[in-house]
């Protein structure tokens, strides 16, 4: 596979240049890949689901942006920790069910239109991405890459 159809893939698995392990090009690769797309292909499955922010309590940090559908909302409530709608697998979404990873529910808040959610959260342990760092440990936010121009990216975390 040439390097633009890497590029278009988007998902493609290869090697980044002095690194021996085999990495998905989109979470860890430095080419600039935005999916554009995703609202559309969120619209598309037909899901009424607004966006969230999660955002880290004590450090303000962003952690990444989700959505909700009215059943996530009530549960995270409930439940006091982030539930949110995957809009991959068209379920609900405990967040750290699989990995551990769980955000504990400190405030929901809505903007002014009410169309969009953020989560206040505290981390239960040090991760919130689903992404590891080269030492292994789940890193802290999803925003762990800087844009260094029109075509790439470099690592900041």
């Amino acid at each position: 596979m040439d390097t633009l159809a890497v590029l278009l893939a988007g998902r493609a698995v290869g090697s980044i240049a002095g690194q021996d392990e085999r990495v998905n090009q989109l979470e860890e690769g430095i080419a600039l890949d935005l999916d554009f797309g995703k609202l559309a292909k969120v619209a598309a499955t037909g899901a009424d689901v607004l966006p969230v922010v999660l955002q880290d309590h004590d450090s303000g940090d962003v952690l990444f942006v989700g959505y909700a559908n009215q059943e996530a909302v009530k549960v995270s409530l409930r439940e006091r920790i982030a539930v949110l709608w995957s809009t991959s697998r068209n379920e609900l979404w405990r967040k750290g069910a699989t990995s551990g990873d769980t955000l504990a529910l400190v405030d929901i808040r809505v903007n002014c239109d009410q169309n969009s959610l953020l989560y206040v959260v505290r981390r239960t342990t040090g991760g919130a991405c689903h992404t590891q760092s080269p030492s292994g440990a789940p890193r802290p936010t999803c925003y762990y890459r800087t844009i260094v121009d029109e075509t790439s990216l470099e690592h900041v975390l």
